[in-house]
């Protein structure tokens, strides 16, 4: 536990704060439990903000259980030389399984949930380090998973619309319009690379299909977004939904 102090010791906010911050003391426990809450409560009520399936409570309680674990393994292994933390291998296997659930395969072949779920398992992890003492890497890897969250869903629908292909969602009126939109995808510079239909729409009176395109027409490719594309198809009058596959 010496070297463990030591090693502790050398994380920047620890000095400014003193040595009480890395001991197993009440003070220094409240603070690490204090600090989990705060942060990972920001992360909570983005994701809530945004309606996904883990919310407030679930992220202060998956980062505030690995802190948990991490310093009850800490006492374990200064107490009772125990040399694995088993709590937190525990506790991390349990976070990756919850994290796991709030992945959701909707009815329209969209995976919805895998930041959610990969934020969930980055607080349980953030929980660990917290709960050993190490404040300024938390800070660190804290604001750049924040930045991560803020920075990068712009940058990914930027990269998304520059790439040549895309998948779609589409619900036809009847079976006998497929042809007739397989047509205007090729009239518009469109390549169909496959078609599968739905079979989960079976009996509804909807005709569905997951249809992959590639850009094939360089005018198209210049200046237009799928966005666009699929706003000009949606136009047609035999098409009662349709919508890109992320």
């Amino acid at each position: 536990m010496k070297q463990l102090s030591l090693f502790a010791l050398a994380d920047p906010i620890a000095k400014m704060l003193g040595s009480w911050s890395v001991e197993l003391t009440t003070y220094s426990i409240l603070l690490r439990l204090v600090t989990v809450i705060i942060l990972t409560s920001i992360i909570g009520c983005e994701r809530s903000s945004k309606r996904h399936s883990a919310g407030l409570r679930t992220f202060v309680l998956v980062s505030f259980s690995s802190c948990v674990a991490m310093i009850l393994d800490l006492y374990l292994m200064q107490e009772y030389r125990i040399g694995l933390p088993l709590l937190s291998t525990a506790t991390i296997i349990s976070a990756a399984m919850l994290s796991g659930n709030s992945i959701i395969f909707s009815s329209r072949s969209q995976i919805k949930g895998l930041t959610t779920s990969a934020a969930l398992w980055f607080c349980g992890f953030l929980g660990f380090v917290i709960g050993a003492g190490q404040y300024t890497l938390s800070i660190i890897v804290y604001v750049l998973f924040l930045c991560i969250l803020t920075w990068f869903p712009s940058i990914e629908v930027y990269l998304n619309n520059r790439s040549n292909h895309f998948e779609i969602h589409l619900e036809l009126k009847n079976s006998n319009y497929l042809r007739d939109f397989v047509t205007v995808s090729r009239q518009l510079g469109l390549r169909i690379d496959d078609i599968e239909a739905n079979q989960a729409y079976v009996g509804s009176g909807l005709s569905v299909y997951t249809i992959t395109f590639t850009i094939f027409s360089a005018e198209l490719k210049k200046y237009k977004t799928h966005r666009e594309i699929i706003q000009a198809l949606s136009s047609l009058d035999y098409i009662y939904h349709i919508e890109e596959l992320r």
